[in-house]
């Protein structure tokens, strides 16, 4: 992660976030917690979607969180960038799918 354009996260401004706005905070980790836990999915797989989507949003820390998470809960190198691929094709489905925006104007 460059620190030139994306700070890192700290223990203080965790604490900060929580400080401003503490019953939020807490929904939110509980949210969270309930969302990543073992259920019809695993957690392994859980955690490859959100490496996905991180990629989708690019979002640099939840890039960086979910994909050390989805190592810790199994997932191999090869799996996590195949993850990455998905991403990668569905940013790339979405341009040209809105194609027939485009197209719809030009027959105009």
């Amino acid at each position: 992660m460059t620190d030139a354009i994306y700070h890192p996260t700290t223990p203080e401004i965790a604490a900060r976030r929580k400080e401003l706005a503490p019953h939020t905070h807490e929904a939110f980790e509980a949210f969270s917690r309930a969302v990543f836990a073992e259920g019809a999915l695993p957690e392994k797989t859980k955690q490859l979607i959100a490496v996905a989507v991180a990629h989708t949003t690019q979002c640099p820390y939840c890039i960086q969180g979910h994909a050390r998470l989805a190592r810790r809960k199994g997932a191999s190198d090869e799996e996590i960038m195949e993850a990455v691929w998905v991403a990668a094709e569905m940013r790339a489905g979405g341009a040209y799918a809105h194609s027939t925006i485009a197209l719809g104007e030009l027959a105009k």
